[in-house]
């Protein structure tokens, strides 16, 4: 039965979903300087590609009931653009079948579910996308992203939000992301930097050439409320419905984005005698809502402020770890951030879930974590987390790599000529002061 006021609720959260796209180009900006308007360009292209690769064929791959719990049967005709065809009413009348009552009950119709679901894999592309700044060729990564699309982002999401998914039969849950986007972000970002860094070698650079900041505060401030309110459709939309976890699910996320921009300061100062600023208070909010994503519906307030408290730590620590890394350029903190901080939230779902939570946002298949008595159940639930981790870990890079690869041999190579290094959108810098955290269902 099709629920109104969750269509409606859940469209607008995928509206604010596809404003993050967008909103990583800005923080890029934000943290390396005007001239980098190639980034502007970089996120309208992600969000266009997303909308019509997703319409034609990537919505099925993922969403579609699966073919053995692997992939989304590609011919579904309820999810395709070639239904709206064949019954032009039909995507507007009809519920999408995992939303039905047999499944997760939330009644949206089949365009609600697509606009959602395509606004994420937007966005996990753009947070991959981070590493590319003036250094991959556009329409290197722009063939990358047709594949992305159709099968790198595919996999895991079918696995693990798709109701039919290998792994979510076997018990893995994901709320909002923390491994299908932060986390599997992070992996097909390692594929890149690899293969930019083998060109590099050809190259004979014996580092990778860095990136230096030039802080533009107004744009990062912008970035980080325009984040912070894709955030309130990332987190409470992946309820699939407005209802009262819709709102503990608010509180759950903001709770632990402000824990962490604090714990983050303090750590900063503790460990680099960091004084603070703009800079890393966008930080510590964004490892915050990244590190919570996973499990924002499982978990109490009081919990996600204990997650967001050691946060801070986390990013600092893994901030100081990578960027000892010269061999590869991530200023705006894809691994300290979205890989570290993504999957440290998903394997604290076996910690700090309260079965009273997951009930109320339709999860009662997760008991409570270690932390509230959960025992061996809890075990139980750290193996499949841990079992899901790695197996996407193992398949995004590999995809990831192996399509890179393949079009860096089809266009000799993917790196832009580094000749024009002078140009107001190809200069390369030499010095990396830190890493910093960019944005994420």
């Amino acid at each position: 039965m099709i629920n109104i006021l969750n269509n409606f609720w859940v469209l607008f959260a995928a509206a604010l979903v596809f404003m993050m796209t967008i909103s990583v180009g800005f923080l890029e900006i934000g943290e390396l300087g005007t001239k980098l308007y190639r980034s502007l360009y970089k996120t309208i292209l992600i969000t266009g590609i997303s909308f019509i690769v997703m319409a034609f064929i990537g919505f099925n791959t993922a969403f579609a009931p699966t073919i053995y719990g692997i992939i989304g049967n590609p011919f579904y005709a309820q999810g395709s653009f070639m239904s709206v065809l064949a019954s032009p009413t039909a995507v507007f009348t009809t519920e999408w079948w995992s939303t039905t009552s047999q499944y997760f009950g939330t009644g949206l119709l089949s365009i609600t579910y697509f606009m959602f679901e395509t606004a994420f894999a937007s966005v996990t592309l753009a947070v991959v996308s981070v590493v590319i700044l003036r250094k991959v060729k556009m329409s290197a990564f722009a063939i990358f992203s047709i594949v992305y699309f159709i099968v790198i982002y595919n996999l895991p999401a079918a696995w693990i939000w798709n109701p039919t998914g290998w792994l979510y039969l076997l018990g893995m849950r994901d709320f909002a992301g923390g491994l299908v986007v932060h986390g599997a972000a992070g992996f097909a970002g390692i594929a890149i930097l690899l293969r930019i860094r083998q060109e590099e070698k050809k190259k004979n650079l014996a580092e990778s050439p860095q990136e230096t900041f030039h802080i533009n505060y107004g744009f990062l401030a912008l970035a980080i409320l325009l984040l912070m309110l894709g955030w309130l459709g990332f987190n409470p939309g992946s309820v699939l419905a407005f209802n009262y976890d819709t709102l503990i699910v608010v509180m759950t996320t903001f709770t632990a984005a402000f824990a962490g921009m604090i714990s983050t300061l303090v750590a900063g100062f503790i460990i680099n005698k960091d004084k603070g600023g703009v800079l890393q208070a966008t930080n510590g909010i964004l490892m915050g809502l990244i590190i919570i994503t996973p499990l924002a519906g499982f978990v109490s307030p009081l919990s996600a402020f204990a997650l967001g408290i050691i946060g801070g730590p986390l990013f600092v620590s893994a901030e100081v770890y990578f960027s000892k890394i010269k061999s590869i350029s991530d200023p705006i903190g894809l691994l300290p951030g979205h890989l570290t901080g993504g999957l440290f939230g998903v394997v604290m779902i076996a910690f700090f879930t309260q079965h009273s939570y997951a009930v109320l946002s339709g999860n009662s298949v997760l008991p409570s974590g270690f932390l509230f008595g959960g025992g061996l159940a809890a075990a139980h639930t750290l193996g499949i987390e841990t079992l899901g981790i790695v197996v996407v870990a193992v398949t995004v890079f590999s995809l990831s790599y192996a399509t890179i690869f393949l079009i860096s041999k089809a266009m000799h190579g993917i790196l832009e000529d580094y000749g024009r290094s002078n140009s107001a959108d190809h200069p390369f810098m030499t010095v990396q002061s830190s890493s910093e955290v960019g944005s994420k269902k």
